[in-house]
């Protein structure tokens, strides 16, 4: 691991995704693994005159939280993260287990209990995000348990990280200012649309955009980046989807997670393994049988599933929807504790449509 790379990604966080400016409160919320880019963070953040504020968990957290907490320690908010998140200029989440399955142990029921909540966090990360008052970034610092969850050496995953971050290149900036602009393309293409199709061997469905707004995800509020997206109409989405990814949640892993949606809402569910914790998952509220999202991959630089959400969403030649709560800056109105992102891959014989005029065919947009 080079500091040298350290310190350009801690340079495109602060300069470029969270646009930190003179006064800016930031809270830097990761765990103690990742002391390296907190540290690189909290310099540059002061060097342009922001107030950071550091808030690190110790590594088995979690797990003892949940071990021990009773239902009202389960239904009590973070006192500091909820008072930043509707009054800090800026959040920055660096993602840093060193146990990526240390919570798929735990009981379900006790876990969307903690959802419920935190939901107000979430719902008011959305709401002030949506309106530019929150400047919030979600990143990863790699780790030797998630170099595991990817099935390569911490070297290699190190590699990965700062390649699909693009921490390598003299200008990582210029290179996302880039990815917008390409972006900006497709997403005037999708501009009054109504119908969208999706066909391949693992998809036939079809839902509506009518109204709706893609954004353009090119590295302000996740990085690494890469996707365009929006939240469907509510209750518009029809048809069968196979995710072809484990979808992950929470420590848990469901695979073979298979959907069938009629007027929007999910009816049949099914999956080859963790079929008990999809069915929990979408009883939590009656917001979570529903999508509150919709999104192609653009990142071509992550070309594996890592069992990582930040990155497998953004394979590129993927498609992902997340069930649950939609971002109302795409016009979504669709509200739940949960936010879940499943993958299906598009590379092969498969295609999108929007309004009957195919713009994405095997893996790349064509029009």
């Amino acid at each position: 691991m080079s500091d040298a790379r350290i310190d350009k990604f801690a340079q495109i966080l602060v300069d470029y995704s969270a646009r930190i400016q003179p006064g800016d409160r930031v809270l830097l919320e990761s765990t103690t693994a990742a002391e390296p880019l907190i540290r690189a963070l909290y310099n540059r953040i002061l060097e342009v005159g922001g107030h950071p504020h550091v808030q690190m968990e110790f590594p088995e957290q979690q797990e003892i939280f949940y071990e021990q907490a009773s239902e009202a320690q389960l239904d009590f908010p973070p006192t500091f993260q909820k008072l930043a998140y509707e009054q800090f200029e800026s959040r920055i989440r660096i993602g840093s287990s060193t146990n990526p399955r240390a919570l798929s142990g735990v009981d379900p029921k006790k876990l969307s209990r903690r959802q419920k909540a935190l939901a107000p966090l979430l719902e008011t990360q959305m709401r002030r995000g949506a309106t530019g008052d929150l400047k919030w970034v979600t990143t990863l610092f790699p780790t030797e348990g998630q170099a595991i969850e990817a099935e390569m050496s911490l070297r290699a995953y190190e590699d990965f990280v700062y390649r699909a971050c693009h921490a390598h290149e003299a200008d990582p900036v210029a290179y996302w200012k880039q990815v917008e602009a390409d972006q900006a393309r497709f997403i005037e293409f999708m501009k009054g649309r109504n119908l969208v199709t999706l066909h391949g061997p693992n998809v036939d469905l079809s839902l509506s955009v009518k109204g709706r707004t893609f954004m353009n995800s090119c590295g302000t509020h996740n990085m690494p980046d890469g996707e365009i997206y929006t939240g469907p109409v509510e209750e518009s989405a029809n048809g069968w989807v196979k995710f072809t990814y484990p979808a992950l949640y929470n420590g848990a892993a469901v695979e073979g997670a298979e959907l069938t949606f009629s007027q929007g809402r999910v009816s049949i569910a099914r999956a080859d393994k963790n079929q008990k914790f999809l069915l929990e998952m979408l009883e939590v509220d009656s917001g979570a049988r529903y999508l509150g999202e919709f999104a192609i991959g653009t990142n071509f630089e992550i070309d594996r599933f890592t069992r990582n959400i930040l990155f497998d969403e953004k394979i590129g030649g993927s498609f992902h929807m997340a069930l649950g709560a939609g971002y109302p800056e795409t016009g979504s109105k669709n509200k739940s504790v949960i936010h879940w992102d499943m993958i299906c891959d598009m590379r092969k014989d498969a295609e999108i449509a929007a309004d009957g005029d195919v713009f994405y065919k095997n893996g790349k947009f064509v029009f």
